[in-house]
């Protein structure tokens, strides 16, 4: 309890000015020495001290810090760093890590060379941080040298920052907490039917909401020995509470320790860690496995190429990397130590490849991670909100949550990570968040008032760290005339400008359950359904006045390709009372194009509709003119002239009532009927 009551007074003692503009280091000029870390690591080296401070000022080793060398070495020293732009100095804060108290003289460089000392250890020695109010005037420089004696004060001398301000208002830090995170946010532990005297960890939530998994150890119903875990899971039943935990059993579950990482938005994929063996080994890696009508598959490995977690020594036999998906599986982010790592294990990035594999891991960046440890990562729905665990930033125990947005499609640049706040995170190491699609609620394992071991909890997430709201789009597929399910190919492709149009593509299966789309909302979308034999289908999903999560259900048909059939041409479109085909006709139109083309035998018959508003005569004209519209764009590219008949009917076939503009938008339609095949 006391541990807690330091932290908060820290805090309180610590909060940013929100007036005062500090700069902060940003370029090392020299140094002396510099400490080692792990291999290949960038721990304790002179460029830890940039930027702003990696921790609280609290008397604790930090491997975001720069470091000497040698702790308690006999030589004197120093670091030379310079900021952004000359200011009038009026105060220097140093804030230091490990053993404090070492400093014996703080120097300014102007911008002609000359060095002016501004500081005498015995005022303020051992202070954290230790400030400084230079009594010289007119003291503009952008260059501040530290030397430190470290046989002065006895373990590692660490400096993990140095800024500079023009006013004398005292430099101090905080805790970059997300805005409007409320005091108090209750963790509701999951219940009896999920945690136990065992332990239940890492869980993973179906994107709709609907089935959770969770890894569970120290369970006498795990496959071999109990100490391993296993990967069980929990369904919510029509009261919207969870149904007792079941062990998802083999041949996912095996004698060896078994864990879930991802699941697909369809649920029908599961991530595992590990690659397994018919022989029941396994090894470093990652697979997947499909459920279908008889079960769930045996795991196939999920090729990262490149995949390799470097140990921290030669005898580190345990090679640990976390993974999280995207629900659209075309992205994964990982936590491991590979050899540009800036600590002990960063963030990485991997795509989808055309094969079906993903590219070699890209480091995310120095604005997500640190020379500490970054872990757990989970990427929501809207696959731009990124929630992991951090200890290399100011927070509040061993290891916090944070989220951070992404900025650009690289996946390398990152808004500034935001801590979750008090309510959520410890004293000691929070992690493992995952949440549904909705982001109402986000899932995660703790052992604080817990029954045994680390039990599931739930807690209702603040609008400022939920993801951004996104539509579940769900449904079956149909043949129009027998009204049976089919299986399909749907595209969703963003109607927005043309180089920021994101598709996403999903086969249909009738045995496997429903079509699932993770569709963010405030856009529109083309949706488009395929089958060998029938007619393509497209229509527009408009979500772009939605502002919360939606789950629509749909129902597509398809119509079969025979003689006789008539299709209406949805999304082919004229500018009003005008035949000059609006933007995007042309996507229909080419689905058409290749239709004829693959039977080069149909000819179809292009009949053209209106409403009832307006002058008769006009109405046909316009009607007429339309129909020749298509059937100029289909000969313009490459369907014979003669495969091609029109027919203009003006106001006279409604297909519905003129009584509402909807209706009438109902009437003014293109359709085709095949002629023969």
């Amino acid at each position: 309890m006391r541990y807690i009551l330091l932290i908060f007074l820290a805090i309180s003692l610590y909060l940013p000015a929100q007036s005062q503009t500090v700069l902060w280091a940003n370029q090392v000029v020299g140094f002396s020495s510099e400490g080692r870390g792990e291999t290949y690591s960038q721990q304790y080296h002179a460029n830890q001290i940039l930027g702003k401070p990696s921790s609280l000022p609290e008397s604790v080793e930090n491997p975001c810090a720069w470091s000497p060398l040698y702790a308690d070495g006999p030589s004197d020293e120093w670091i030379t760093v310079r900021f952004d732009k000359a200011i009038p100095i009026q105060q220097i804060a140093i804030f230091e890590s490990g053993n404090p108290g070492a400093i014996i003289n703080v120097l300014v460089i102007d911008q002609q060379g000359k060095e002016t000392s501004v500081y005498k250890p015995q005022a303020n020695a051992g202070s954290n941080p230790l400030l400084i109010f230079p009594t010289t005037n007119n003291l503009t420089a952008n260059t501040v040298k530290v030397v430190m004696r470290p046989a002065l004060v006895k373990g590692l001398n660490q400096i993990d920052a140095i800024g500079i301000s023009s006013t004398k208002e005292p430099i101090s830090i905080g805790i970059n907490v997300s805005k409007e995170v409320p005091k108090e946010i209750v963790k509701e532990s999951l219940g009896a039917q999920i945690n136990t005297k065992a332990q239940e960890v890492a869980p993973v939530i179906s994107p709709d909401g609907k089935t959770l998994y969770f890894t569970r150890g120290l369970h006498p119903k795990n496959i071999g020995d109990p100490e391993h875990q296993d990967i069980w899971f929990s369904r919510l039943d029509a009261t919207n509470n969870w149904g007792p935990s079941e062990n998802i059993g083999p041949p996912i579950n095996t004698v060896n320790d078994d864990a879930i990482c991802g699941i697909s938005l369809d649920g029908k994929t599961i991530y595992i860690l590990n690659v397994y063996s018919p022989d029941g080994s396994v090894r470093f890696g990652l697979s997947k496995s499909t459920r279908g009508k008889s079960g769930w598959s045996f795991p196939v490995e999920c090729k990262i190429k490149d995949n390799h977690y470097l140990p921290k020594n030669q005898d580190d036999k345990v090679l640990f990397t976390e993974y999280a998906i995207a629900p659209d599986e075309r992205v994964i982010i990982l936590s491991v130590r590979r050899r540009d790592s800036i600590g002990d294990k960063d963030l990485y990035v991997s795509f989808r490849q055309a094969d079906g594999t993903y590219s070699v891991p890209k480091h995310m960046g120095p604005v997500i991670n640190t020379a500490e440890l970054e872990a757990a990562p989970f990427i929501a729905a809207d696959r731009k909100s990124l929630y992991f665990t951090s200890a290399g930033r100011p927070q509040y125990g061993k290891g916090d949550i944070f989220v951070s947005r992404r900025l650009d499609e690289t996946w390398t640049k990152w808004s500034e990570p935001e801590n979750l706040g008090p309510s959520i995170n410890t004293s000691g190491w929070d992690g493992y968040f995952t949440i549904p699609a909705s982001g109402d609620f986000a899932y995660l394992s703790s052992n604080q008032n817990s029954v045994g071991e680390e039990d599931i909890f739930r807690l209702k997430l603040p609008p400022t760290v939920k993801p951004d709201p996104v539509a579940i789009l769900s449904g079956q597929v149909y043949d129009a005339l027998t009204r049976k399910p089919i299986s399909a190919k749907l595209v969703a492709v963003g109607k927005a400008a043309e180089e920021d149009k994101e598709t996403t593509t999903v086969n249909y299966e009738p045995e496997t359950g429903d079509f699932k789309f993770i569709l963010p909302v405030q856009k529109s979308y083309q949706l488009t359904a395929s089958q060998e034999g029938y007619f393509p289908t497209t229509e527009v999903i408009d979500l772009s006045r939605e502002k919360r999560f939606r789950d629509i259900k749909k129902s597509i048909y398809l119509t079969p390709i025979k003689a006789g059939q008539k299709m209406v041409l949805q999304e082919v479109l004229f500018v009003q009372s005008k035949a000059e085909l609006i933007k995007g006709s042309e996507e229909e139109l080419d689905r058409l194009v290749e239709t004829l083309k693959q039977y080069p035998q149909m000819a179809i018959l292009v009949e053209g509709h209106t409403d009832n508003q307006g002058d008769w005569n006009l109405n046909l004209k316009l009607s007429e003119d339309r129909v020749q519209a298509v059937k100029s764009y289909l000969i313009e590219h490459g369907v014979a002239q003669n495969r091609v008949q029109t027919k203009a009917w003006g106001p006279s076939k409604p297909i519905a009532s003129n009584s509402t503009e909807e209706k009438r938008r109902l009437n003014r339609r293109v359709e085709f009927t095949i002629l023969k095949l």
